[in-house]
């Protein structure tokens, strides 16, 4: 009895490792490999990097995602696919699309899938995934969503302003430097643009 009572104080005092939080972990792991793909080439990011950066071992980080590919994906798919786009009313896509673009602040994750976009280019490997999973997830769902005639030209061509226009806005810093009058007039003329590709 009293062993008993000793070995249950030691349990007290000394208590053996905490178990590790799965989710949790899962989620540092997303989040350092987001941070990474953002910031360099896919080429040049490994899984060792990610691993350290988390403080845990390589082969956690493929127990949890599998290879360095699906965590690419897994990193990419974590920063939306665009379907906010498609949420609203089409005859008012143009000025408030326009509206976000030109006035509202990004949205981190938003930067952030844009950051491992442009890094993959680098990579054939990444950018073919990047490609793939741009044609699946966002340009194959937003043809359907416009339909109509010429309904696959509209999605890459409204993609590529709104992507554009975005790119051009973060290189200057989250502004377009210009006036506030000439940024009302580039949302109006944008939302034009815009409206018409929705309409068609």
């Amino acid at each position: 009895m009293r062993l008993l009572f000793l070995w249950s104080v030691i349990a007290l005092l000394c208590p053996g490792p905490r178990p590790r939080n799965a989710a949790a972990t899962r989620t540092a792991i997303l989040e350092a490999a987001r941070e990474r793909f953002a910031a360099e080439s896919y080429d040049d990011v490994g899984m060792r990097d990610i691993a350290r950066d988390v403080g845990v071992d390589a082969a956690l980080i493929s127990r949890y995602f599998g290879s360095k590919d699906d965590l690419f994906l897994a990193a990419l798919d974590s920063c939306g696919d665009g379907s906010e786009l498609m949420s609203g009313d089409k005859a008012d896509f143009g000025r408030r699309v326009a509206h976000e673009i030109v006035f509202e602040p990004k949205k981190a994750d938003k930067l952030k899938g844009m950051s491992i976009m442009l890094r993959s280019i680098g990579s054939a490997k990444a950018s073919e995934m990047v490609q793939t999973t741009c044609t699946t997830q966002f340009f194959g769902p937003l043809e359907d969503w416009l339909s109509g005639t010429d309904a696959t030209v509209r999605a890459r061509l409204l993609a590529g302003f709104i992507m554009g226009m975005s790119i051009s806005r973060e290189l200057g810093g989250g502004t377009f430097d210009i006036e506030p009058a000439q940024c009302e007039q580039m949302r109006d003329r944008l939302a034009v643009i815009l409206q018409s590709l929705i309409d068609g």
